[in-house]
């Protein structure tokens, strides 16, 4: 069973950056597709970006080139750069794993309890 923890999160101006990490606990996470999401107010739960087992990842229109998604397998943890924020980037934003490299919610059967970011 895989337990997930953000954690990262913060208020930060336009242009800034934050780091966001992910502390996996339990067997399955080196097998695992892991990815981050957001969601805003009001708004659907939207895939950020996802890496699967081979390091392959794949990101959203709306922050590539922005965004970094990197993972240690050894201390069994997801990150997530964000570079160049924007007001839009302003929301909850979760750790998720699962098992296909995609950035549908729908594909992802864990999940973290999320980190507010806020850009403002």
């Amino acid at each position: 069973h895989v337990q997930l923890v953000e954690s990262g999160g913060g208020s930060v101006q336009p242009g800034g950056t934050l780091r966001l990490s992910c502390a996996a606990s339990g067997d399955t996470y080196i097998s695992t597709c892991m990815g981050w999401f957001r969601q805003a107010p009001g708004k659907e739960r939207e895939g950020v970006a996802a890496i699967d087992s081979l390091g392959r990842s794949r990101y959203a229109d709306s922050v590539t080139g922005r965004f970094t998604i990197s993972k240690d397998n050894d201390k069994k943890s997801l990150f997530l750069q964000m570079n160049s924020l924007k007001p839009e980037d302003t929301a909850m934003y979760y750790c998720a794993a699962g098992h296909s490299l995609t950035l549908t919610p729908m594909n992802y059967n864990v999940w973290g309890q999320g980190t507010q970011v806020t850009v403002s």
